[in-house]
């Protein structure tokens, strides 16, 4: 089967319509196996469960390229939609309504977020951020579980269309406790750099991740002294997870001081 024109694309996949009703997530080549793989082994766990998602079918290989035939789901970006709108307290709702229809549901046969954050948190130890020496201790202690969490759960990963929501992306899907995955959002939503080539005012983008996060926290029902030690795993994990975004993360947490 042919592949039709670009419906999306990112830093890692382009999505492709790929016959009737479905897309071909298509992996820039080079693009590791074992994540390809792994992000297809996740879509297939969650393919029977019950939150609004696009259903994945099969790994294929075209043009020397490894994709992923999903189900095509249409609608804008939550994050195009809130920075459209402004309307962050309708954005926290539409993220709150989605995320808690996702951890209501329970697995156990994908991989586990402490495995995730140690291993992230290893790799970290080869940086000058964060010492990760402590850290493990408090992962440690935090709750095991079999909850479904995202992994990354962000506007960017919400599809909107007509007043409904669709998650998509399921590369870091694990099973653990809730909070991590709340925390893990609020990270995402908050703590990540502004992107450099932006169009928007930066200090004022900077206010709108503070405010997004306070608002979904208040959707959710969590308060920041909950999700504390979880932010501080996952602020060491991603500088392993992600080492490109160094620079950048010291600038937000120089300029935001956590307010944890």
């Amino acid at each position: 089967m042919k592949i039709g024109r670009i419906i999306g694309e990112g830093n890692t996949a382009t999505v492709y319509e790929y016959g009737e009703g479905t897309v071909l997530k298509l992996f820039v080549q080079g693009y590791p196996q074992n994540a390809i793989e792994r992000e297809f082994h996740n879509a297939k766990a969650i393919n029977s469960m019950n939150f609004a998602k696009p259903k994945a079918h099969e790994m294929i290989c075209c043009e020397e390229r490894t994709g992923i035939i999903y189900d095509r789901v249409e609608g804008e970006s939550l994050l195009d939609w809130v920075l459209k709108t402004g309307d962050l307290k309708g954005c926290a709702k539409y993220m709150a309504n989605l995320h808690k229809s996702i951890v209501q549901n329970r697995v156990s046969h994908v991989p586990d977020y402490k495995q995730f954050l140690i291993s992230n948190i290893l790799k970290a130890r080869s940086t000058n951020l964060m010492e990760p020496e402590g850290v493990l201790e408090i992962l440690d202690k935090l709750k095991d579980g079999d909850t479904l969490c995202h992994g990354d759960f962000h506007p960017g990963n919400i599809l909107l269309s007509n007043g409904t929501t669709v998650v998509i992306d399921f590369m870091n899907v694990c099973h653990g406790d809730f909070l991590y995955d709340v925390a893990r959002t609020v990270f995402l939503v908050q703590y990540t750099p502004v992107p450099a080539h932006t169009t928007y005012d930066r200090e004022s983008l900077l206010r709108l991740k503070k405010r997004l996060a306070d608002l979904y926290l208040i959707e959710m029902n969590v308060t920041r002294d909950r999700i504390q030690d979880y932010l501080s795993v996952i602020m060491t994990a991603r500088v392993g997870e992600c080492p490109d975004e160094e620079s950048g993360f010291k600038r937000v947490l120089g300029n935001d001081r956590l307010e944890l």
